[in-house]
């Protein structure tokens, strides 16, 4: 009889202490990125339990699994509250597959050398920014890979949306009505340039006042082709972004409220500017930041989400919903520790938020899931995110240094109360020949897609 030392009930303890003690030090056997600093692999910080979804739910739910109905009770502590809703009442399906334990498969390579390189020497400023020791704007990396509170757990989420220093994604959108039907399907690009924070540790032109410049504008259908937003974010995080756009049906470039941040971009989209990488605001917009609870979550961030080779644009097969047609397949892993954080918008005097939860995978820092609920207490919107490394026994897609690529490859973004769902892919290609990419080399990204004159260029 194999006896285990570290139970399920062990582990519930640890994470309840941790929540309770507000420290968010990674790891239940071990620091984690202690055991890092001698092996990619994870195994040494974590019970077999909580690396195992067989042995944590005690032989119901294994590998090879598909969550419906019938089932999804016994993983119900283990997904966000929406994403339950979801495959217990509208017929969504989730694939399970085994848990990734080795790290460097859940980043970008230069993203996690900067990390390593750059670990301890990340600080909180008096105004509340984070800078490096010298006292300049962050060098690159996640500031606070083992990260002790809300706020450096939130931190790793804002300086770096994408962990490259550029990311240009060309996104396949559908938006699902409440009858299951498609009402728009939308191509778009979606483009962001680190100014600092980023991975080789140079500050873009000289520009350490800013954090980033983004951009989105949408390719098709023809009737919202055209339309071009650009965000000039600053790196003082107490500062809104400058917004500025180009709309077809005013023929020219404008500026738009940038603390309107909770409103769809075009029509039937569920995609707010607030929703994007569960951090779309300023960190210091946002406030009362706090741990909210800590454990093992599943999560869409293993390679079986990567579809290159299986399909030529990277687009996923759908079902659910009245009409079959309102989610895409997803792959779901047990991930040893999340830790929950909840904040409230502290400087959006209207905002139609109460407040936000994150769900972040502690062995990577990213989000892997986000709810936001309304004023009244009521959940209203959840953001899913599905990532991988592009690598699978079919295709890879390698960096400029040879190493497979990583980033998101899909989204499923739920307005609940309205019962509106979007579901978008990061696609290889869409409308007007734009491809997805994560390198800036050999091409001015800057006066191509991040300036009022491209934001005006593009639209018209």
């Amino acid at each position: 009889m194999h006896i285990r030392k570290f139970d399920f009930d062990y582990s519930r303890r640890m994470f309840m202490g941790k929540t309770l003690a507000g420290a968010a030090t990674a790891g239940v056997l071990a620091p984690m990125w202690s055991e890092l600093a001698h092996s990619a692999d994870v195994s040494k910080a974590y019970p077999d339990e909580l690396l195992s979804i067989e042995m944590y739910t005690k032989g119901k739910i294994k590998p090879g699994d598909v969550l419906t109905a019938d089932n999804v009770d016994a993983v119900k502590d283990l997904l966000d509250p929406v994403a339950y809703k979801q495959v217990k009442t509208m017929g969504r399906r989730i694939n399970i597959v085994e848990s990734t334990k080795d790290v460097t498969r859940l980043y970008p390579a230069a993203y996690l050398d900067s990390t390593l390189r750059n670990k301890g020497k990340a600080k909180f400023g008096a105004d509340g920014n984070v800078y490096d020791e010298a006292g300049k704007p962050w060098v690159g990396g996640s500031p606070f890979p083992d990260a002790k509170d809300a706020n450096e757990a939130t931190a790793n989420l804002t300086l770096s949306w994408g962990r490259h220093d550029y990311s240009q994604y060309a996104i396949r959108d559908w938006d699902i009505d409440p009858s299951g039907e498609i009402s728009y399907q939308y191509d778009f690009v979606w483009c962001e340039l680190n100014c600092t924070s980023r991975s080789d540790g140079k500050v873009w032109n000289n520009r350490s006042d800013l954090l980033r410049l983004q951009s989105v504008f949408f390719t098709a259908p023809n009737d919202t082709k055209g339309s071009s937003f650009l965000n000039t974010w600053y790196y003082d995080q107490r500062k809104f972004p400058d917004l500025i756009g180009y709309l077809p049906a005013f023929k020219r470039v404008r500026q738009f409220p940038t603390n309107q941040r909770f409103e769809p971009l075009v029509p039937g989209i569920t995609l707010f500017l607030s929703d994007a990488w569960s951090a779309g605001d300023p960190m210091q917009t946002w406030g009362n930041y706090k741990i909210v609870g800590r454990g093992p979550m599943l999560g869409a961030i293993g390679n079986k989400n990567f579809t290159g080779g299986s399909n030529a644009n990277y687009e996923r097969s759908v079902h659910g919903g009245p009409k079959g047609k309102t989610f895409h397949e997803t792959y779901m892993e047990l991930i040893p520790e999340c830790v929950i954080v909840e904040a409230e918008p502290t400087g959006f005097p209207r905002a139609p938020v109460g407040k936000k939860r994150t769900w972040i995978d502690v062995r990577n820092g990213m989000f892997i899931a986000y709810v936001t609920y309304d004023r009244r207490g009521e959940i209203w919107k959840s953001f899913e995110p599905q990532f991988a490394q592009y690598s699978n026994d079919k295709l890879t897609i390698k960096d400029a240094n040879g190493k497979p690529e990583w980033s998101w490859v899909g989204v499923i973004s739920h307005d609940i109360q309205a019962n509106r769902l979007s579901r978008f892919v990061q696609a290889k290609e869409v409308t007007g020949g734009y491809k997805s990419t994560y390198s800036e080399a050999g091409v001015d990204v800057y006066n191509k897609f991040l300036t009022p004159q491209a934001i005006g260029r593009l639209g018209a």
